[in-house]
Parts: structure tokens; C-alpha cells; sequence
């Protein structure tokens, strides 16, 4: 026997105005504008690139701008990617092209162990009242035999096209990411 629902139609208005309120987020990819040109050796045949850990507000799917107070308020459109994935992701990728060595995100992928593994903690990401995107943290590479640790401070500001354009944010993030892997690869992986 086939059980009978009522037909409520104040249900039915219900679950489509809670639909509704649960529209679609803008989400903006991050492009990969500026491809690395400059070649630097490296002085490990692979390397292995930790997952990027970010500041709280900066580990969120938030795009935040800063105000001329220093406060961080969220643009509004979302990251189409988890930001840390996404930058751990773009410096492997950058950090191959510069170097040519083996990169890869955390977990290494191979099975021989990498030469050497690079940590990279921000303490900054965010779009600044003075129009650019900054970066600024630390990073620390550790062979995996043998000495040669590593170990740099950076702080990087690419200027914006667009204070609150969303998709010159991720521009300049991209450009900001690229010049970190440059700047790695020159100081802390010779």
C-alpha cells in the first residue's frame, strides 16, 4: 500500500525560499599570469614543498581586504581553491620551472625520498589599504642528508590594477606567489 503525503504548500514555499537563500558564491581561480622566465640551479635534485600554512583570516575561502585602520574585512567573492593547497600547489609548480629539480607538494609522491623538503609560513596575505597584494612570512628548507639548512624572512607587495576587484587580487597574488619561489630558489635552495 503506497503511503499518501498531503500536498502542504506552505512547506513546499519553504524549502524553495531556503533554496534560494543558498545561491551560488562567486569563486575566483588564482591565473598563473606571470610563468617564471629566470632559471636558477638548485643545489637539490628534488624537493618536496610542505603544505603553505597561512594566516587564520588568510586559511578561509574569504578574499579580505585591509582597511586604512589595519582592519581585514572579506570582499565578498570566495577563493575558487583552498588558498593553502592552492599556493603550495603553485610554488611546486613555479619552483620546477626555476629550478628544473624534481618538485612536489606534500606527501611526496616518489618513492625515493626528496633531497630536500621547504616549509613556507605566512604571516601575511592580504590585499593592503596602499593597493598590493602582500606576502610576507617565513620559509626553511631542510636536506634531507647533510647540512646546508636554510632559512629567509620575505615580505613581497605586488600593486593591484583594481583595489577591490577580486580578479586583480588573484592576479597580483599569483605574480606575488611567483616572485616568493624566485626569491626562494635564489637565497635558499644554492
Amino acid at each position: 500500500m503506497a503511503a499518501k503525503f498531503p500536498f502542504r504548500p506552505a512547506g513546499l514555499l519553504a524549502a524553495l525560499l531556503l533554496a534560494a537563500a543558498c545561491g551560488t558564491d562567486t569563486r575566483y581561480a588564482v591565473p598563473a599570469v606571470d610563468t617564471p622566465t629566470e632559471r636558477v640551479p638548485s643545489a637539490f635534485a628534488s624537493l618536496e614543498v610542505v603544505e603553505v600554512t597561512l594566516p587564520t583570516y588568510a586559511a578561509s575561502e574569504d578574499i579580505y581586504l585591509q582597511d586604512a585602520g589595519g582592519g581585514l574585512e572579506p570582499l565578498g567573492p570566495l577563493w575558487a581553491d583552498d588558498p593553502a593547497r592552492a599556493v603550495t600547489l603553485q610554488l611546486s609548480r613555479d619552483l620546477q620551472r626555476i629550478t628544473g629539480a624534481l618538485v612536489a607538494p606534500d606527501p611526496w609522491p616518489f618513492r625515493d625520498f626528496p633531497a630536500a623538503r621547504l616549509d613556507v609560513r605566512l604571516e601575511e596575505f592580504v590585499a593592503t589599504a596602499s593597493g598590493g597584494f602582500l606576502i610576507a612570512g617565513q620559509y626553511f628548507v631542510a636536506p634531507e642528508e647533510g647540512g646546508g639548512d636554510a632559512a629567509g624572512r620575505f615580505a613581497i607587495e605586488v600593486p593591484l590594477a583594481e583595489r577591490e576587484s577580486a580578479a586583480a587580487i588573484a592576479t597580483a597574488r599569483s605574480a606575488a606567489v611567483t616572485r616568493l619561489a624566485t626569491e626562494i630558489a635564489r637565497a635558499g635552495l644554492r
